[in-house]
């Protein structure tokens, strides 16, 4: 087993044996919620940084797609019979497609263009599900039902956490699978330069649409996962404020890095909770953390600190 390998399963043991180990910690219902909330945005950072980190397609819109996988999860169980999970997987092919639809013409853009277009994307969306009131209840919301498999529904923390840590698992081993596949390297060598990935005949159009569907297909999940845990979603959950939050938890955690994408979504997730007891103060004593873990460690907290690990060894 090469050292690339025993790195990349060596980083699945230790996730899995933090994530089995993670319960011993939690004492009550607020730190499972806060835990369960953060495995939700690793599992939708860690498609993001696919997308942004290694094939460098920026995206300011992506809490649209999540939105989309958690009204789906409501809308179609309550309006038209579906199961739970055939109307999480329905709504995740139907994410695909759009995704499809709506990358093939934004991704022919680049720089700020394509982060107005995305951006564009998101705001449709939101405003979308903000007057169908008919549909999504508009601003009020609308409740969602238990989710249940073979008999079993899925409820309580320990329950609830469990699949969201088996969820994230999977996520983290397909992504790392997929890093280390010839997509993988197509995808650097897109982020690297168009032009020069071209001309090694890597197909870039077809790589950057790939990157984006998958992308959006994993929101839609956590999405659906996210609706059911919560009973209850707004159009909140596809803001552009929540599109930022996840852009930030990638660019924090560190792009081209499956464990920042982890690292910045739990840091991001605990840290307002932390901060409660600043009061009014809170939000500034959060934008100076981030203003200041940016300026030192302007390529990400985990590139950032295995780089001066490295040097340290050498």
């Amino acid at each position: 087993m090469n050292g690339t390998r025993l790195q990349r399963y060596g980083g699945l043991l230790l996730l899995a044996l933090a994530l089995a180990l993670g319960p011993l910690f939690l004492q009550n219902g607020f730190h499972y919620n806060v835990a369960i909330l953060a495995g939700l945005n690793a599992i939708v950072c860690i498609g993001l940084n696919l997308l942004i980190g290694y094939a460098g397609q920026i995206s300011l819109g992506h809490a649209g797609f999540y939105a989309l996988g958690a009204y789906a999860s409501a809308i179609l169980p309550d309006r038209f019979g579906f199961h739970p999970l055939g109307a999480m997987i329905t709504g995740a092919v139907a994410v695909g497609l759009i995704a499809f639809a709506v990358a093939r013409p934004i991704l022919r853009l680049k720089g700020h263009y394509l982060a107005m277009a995305t951006l564009g994307m998101g705001i449709i969306v939101s405003i979308v599900l903000d007057q169908e009131v008919d549909i999504t209840g508009g601003p009020d919301g609308m409740p969602v039902g238990d989710l249940s498999a073979f008999g079993y529904v899925v409820s309580g923390n320990l329950a609830w956490y469990t699949l969201v840590a088996i969820l994230l698992f999977i996520t983290v081993w397909l992504a790392l699978n997929l890093v280390h596949s010839p997509v993988g390297r197509a995808l650097k060598a897109v982020h690297g330069s168009e032009i020069a990935a071209a001309a090694m005949g890597v197909d870039v159009f077809h790589y950057k649409v790939l990157v984006f569907v998958v992308s959006a297909i994993i929101a839609s999940v956590a999405g659906s996962i996210f609706a059911h845990y919560s009973g209850f979603i707004t159009p909140d959950e596809g803001s552009f404020i929540h599109s930022i939050e996840l852009v930030t938890m990638v660019v924090l955690g560190g792009m081209a890095s499956i464990t920042g994408s982890i690292v910045g979504a739990v840091l991001l997730t605990v840290l307002p909770q932390m901060l409660a007891d600043f009061h009014d103060y809170e939000m500034i004593v959060f934008g100076a953390i981030l203003m200041s873990m940016m300026i030192l460690m302007p390529k990400g907290l985990v590139p950032t600190l295995a780089g001066l690990f490295k040097g340290r060894r050498s």
